[in-house]
Order: C-alpha cells, then structure tokens, then sequence
C-alpha cells in the first residue's frame, strides 16, 4: 500500500528505541545533574515582576502576597524563571506536548461525564511542544519543597525526586511494550496505586475523593449564590476572591459564550442549550494565574439547578520566549485558549466535556466546566511516608501524559534501564530547589523593603 499522510510508515524505518539509546551519547543522562547559571539570569524580583506585565495591576500585591508565603508557592509562581534556567540545561531534543508548569501541586482529581473521578494532570496554562526533560525536572523540585515545607528530612526529600523520575522511567519502558491503542488508555485509575506502589497514599486519596465528589457547581452555588429579582439567582460577593462586575463586562463575557460554542463538538450544544445564563462574576483563582482575568458564569436549567462555566483569561506560556534556545520552534498559534485546550486534550486521557475557548474584549480566553468534583493532594501537607508515593504516582501520570504526543519508545530508549536518569534529576531538583529558597529570599527581602507591595496571608 502508498504512503497515506498522517499515518506510520510500513515497512517501519529504524528503531525509536535504539534512536533514543543512540542519544545518550550526545546528551549523558548523568549530565542533567547540571545547572549552570549564567550572569544575564534575571534576580528574582525582576523575574517576578516581568511576569505581573499585564496582570490587573490591584491584583497583584495579591499574587506576590501568595508567592511570597513559601519557596514552593514561589515556584508555583516562577514558571517562567525556571524555564529560563532550564533552557541552559542538557536537552535531547526529544519533543512532547509539556505541560510547562508540572509542579505537584498540578495533579488532582476531576469528574468524568459517567460521575467517575479520574487523577491525572489537570493544569495547563503554560502548555506548549517542548523538552520532555523540562516537565519532569519541574516535577522533581517541586517535590524537594514541598517535602522540605512539610518538615520531611533531606533523604526523604531526595527520595521522593529520585522515585518520581524513576517512575517516570519505568512506566514509560511499559508503555513502549504494549499495543499502541493500549498504551494510549494505560494505567487505569484503579490501578495507579498498585502500579506505582503508592499504597500509603490510599487514606489521603480516599479523604480527597470524598471531598471531590460534593465539590460540584451545585454546593458552589448554594455559598455564593442569592434569589435575584427576576427570580433566577446572582452571585454574592466574597472580596478579594469572588466580587461582582459593572454591567457592560458581564454582558460582554456573556456574549462571547456565543463563540465558545463554535469550539464544541456539535452534541455538547443541546446540554448548554438547556441552560439559561444568569450571571457573571470575577473571581481570582490560582498563585500564578493571579491578576489574570477570570470569571464565573452562572447557568440554571428549567428546574433551577445550577450548573457553572469557568471563562479564564490564556496568556501566551510563559516558556515561549526560552523554547529557542533549547532549540524548539513553537508552533504558531491561532488563539491562546485553542492551545490550551488542545494541549489539555492531547496530555489527559479524559478530559471536561465542556472544553472550549473565547475571546472577550480582544482577549483570549479558555472556557471549561467549575467545580465538576474537582480535588487535590496538597504535597506540602503529606507525612513523611507518603510524599514517595505521591512522588511514584505523579511521575507515572506525566509519563503517560507525554506518551501521547511523543513515542515512548524513544523516550525510554534515552531513559535506560537503570537508575543513572533518577540519580542525576533528583541531584538537579536539590540544587535547584536550593536556588528556589534563595529567589524565595530575595523577594521576601525586597517586601520587607517596599520594593513591590503583597498581601500576605490571604
């Protein structure tokens, strides 16, 4: 048979897996130990506050407030920085669907159209084609302070970076052993734990999954909602987080929801079409997504019941401008909330049936379902003998992320057998979680100097 555009070559050419050995030569996996920074990094204070360019200018004494509280807020909030760095590091060249902002705190639980619950990444904002490498190193620190946050000692912290890429690894070797189609649906939920060996986490998961399942639009709405005069009902304000709009910018978000069901598939529209719109609200969310624009939309069917769309403002990700010098090429983009959505897509294996995007006012915006039981594992907050299974649990689920849009058999090719990889990022996450408390530093010292203004515990 021809060659038929879009699908595998037969007879196949080459081995992806000898490709990615064949890599080693190039990039040692003992060599992603590095970190070399170099004179034009920009401190910390100036990095933060390149990153607040074009945020809502009130909000941000907000957002440093939040970034400010810990060294793992603060690298919650640095997706940029650390890109900055990362693109100095070793790469192979290898290319996946990243999420650009895999930090641990990234992962948790949403609800499937069948009222399952499904784990796996659920963050996306900086979503790009990019190093694989980078993701994984992310994940890796953010484990180190989250660890170092919860009082955990440094073996413990260490260990967790170490069997987070060594599940990485090791789920990515399985995954090139198995059948595409199979591959592709991998790793099923209820057998995550055993597959990483996470049985430790079993309680935590259960309290979290309780709690998912009542965080629905409808227990949302019942607190922050009141009867409005016309019968429906309207949000109730709860500053800063949630506080009502004038009325010209809630009717243009309103009207741009006519576009986002463009995005659709075509049967999702007789579900939203069942809905009346009854009203918008600003509402902060996030650490680093802080001072962007982002609004609740209240919907009701014919019986009252509510159901609540998320309208969130896309910035371009913040790794843009550092893909080039790891020698990436970004594709070009047609509007920010159609990437993220479609880098959402291609990095879960169930995603909110209710993914879209809009533009407002002549800016991007990505529009999804809010508080379809959605649920999270706070890293910072994990005992000791738990922050390794999380570790175990997260690096399979960003494994089976990238397998989507990146052969595994390539990526496991490079990766090896043996734990030369874990050794070497689990030394990076030290180091970098090491220059993650000073950056930290510096901004809590330039508070204390007036330098940029935050609101602190709020």
């Amino acid at each position: 048979m021809p060659q038929v555009r879009g699908f595998a070559e037969w007879p196949a050419q080459g081995s992806p897996k000898e490709e990615g050995k064949a890599l080693r030569e190039r990039v040692p996996r003992h060599a992603h130990a590095r970190l070399d920074l170099d004179a034009s990094r920009p401190d910390a204070v100036t990095a933060v506050e390149e990153s607040n360019r074009d945020r809502i200018p009130e909000l941000t004494p907000l957002r440093i407030g939040r970034m400010a509280a810990t060294p793992f807020a603060f690298l919650r909030g640095t997706a940029a920085l650390m890109a900055y760095d990362l693109a100095r590091t070793p790469v192979t060249g290898i290319g996946a669907q990243i999420c650009g902002d895999a930090h641990a705190a990234n992962f948790g639980l949403y609800g499937d159209a069948r009222g399952g619950l499904v784990i796996d990444l659920n963050d996306f904002d900086e979503t790009v084609h990019g190093p694989w490498e980078w993701d994984l190193k992310r994940l890796a620190t953010s484990l180190v302070l989250a660890g170092r946050e919860a009082g955990a000692d440094e073996d413990t912290c260490r260990a967790a970076a170490h069997d987070a890429v060594g599940a990485y690894r090791r789920t990515m070797r399985l995954l090139a052993k198995l059948p595409v189609l199979d591959a592709w649906n991998a790793i099923a939920d209820e057998e995550l734990v055993s597959h990483t060996d996470a049985h430790d986490l079993l309680g935590t998961l259960d309290r979290v999954s309780e709690k998912a399942r009542a965080n629905t639009s409808g227990r949302f709405a019942a607190k922050s909602t009141e009867p409005a005069p016309d019968g429906g009902r309207r949000f109730v304000e709860a500053p800063p987080v949630l506080r009502r709009i004038p009325d010209a910018e809630a009717a243009a978000v309103a009207a741009a929801l006519a576009e986002y069901t463009t995005t659709l598939p075509e049967d999702r529209l007789p579900l939203l079409a069942r809905h009346a719109v009854h009203d918008v609200a600003f509402r902060v969310v996030g650490t680093g997504s802080v001072g962007t624009r982002s609004y609740v939309v209240l919907l009701l069917d014919h019986r009252g019941e509510p159901m609540i769309l998320q309208v969130k403002e896309a910035r371009p990700s913040a790794l843009l401008p550092h893909l080039t010098t790891a020698g990436f090429q970004a594709p070009p983009v047609d509007h920010e909330g159609h990437r993220v959505v479609l880098g959402q897509k291609r990095m879960q294996v169930v995603s909110d049936t209710l993914l879209g995007w809009t533009t407002v006012d002549g800016r991007p915006f990505q529009v999804r379902q809010f508080r379809n039981r959605k649920g999270s594992v706070d890293p910072a907050a994990l005992a000791a003998d738990q922050i390794d299974d999380y570790a175990r649990m997260t690096g399979a689920l960003l494994a089976r992320a990238h397998s989507h849009s990146a052969d595994p058999r390539l990526i496991a090719g490079y990766c090896g057998k043996n734990t030369a990889l874990d050794e070497s990022m689990a030394a990076f996450a030290l180091i970098y979680a090491d220059r993650t408390e000073a950056d930290h530093a510096e901004l809590l010292t330039a508070i204390r100097a007036g330098r940029v203004a935050a609101e602190m515990g709020v």
